[in-house]
């Protein structure tokens, strides 16, 4: 089993940053990836960015350039610095985990990151 709890989401004027955490705790070895995703009101889930056990990332184009994902594995916990947040930024955002060896994903409750104009 692994739990996931984020925090840092909250109220930012367009322009501004956020960074939000996903502390990781449980069965955390094996090969996996950790991601961040969104969902805002009436619209699909969707993946924000992604890092790997080894290391590599991916991002949503809608972000390419002004989030960035990265982890300390010492601490257990997932970051996503957001710099020049738009107002389709809004959203919930999402931390999930995926073990390569079994298959099993998990997700944390998510915190509200809103961007006002």
């Amino acid at each position: 089993q692994v739990q996931l709890e984020e925090s840092g989401g909250g109220l930012v004027q367009a322009g501004g940053f956020l960074r939000l955490s996903c502390l990781a705790s449980g069965r955390l070895f094996g090969i996996h990836t950790m991601d961040w995703y969104r969902q805002a009101p009436g619209n699909e889930r969707e993946l924000v960015a992604r890092i790997t056990s080894g290391g590599d990332t991916i991002y949503a184009d809608s972000v390419k350039g002004r989030f960035t994902i990265s982890r300390d594995n010492a601490k257990n916990t997932l970051y996503l610095q957001m710099n020049d947040l738009k107002p389709e930024d809004t959203a919930i955002y999402l931390c999930h985990f995926y073990l390569y060896s079994s298959g099993a994903g998990y997700w944390g409750q998510g915190t509200q990151v809103t961007v006002s104009s």
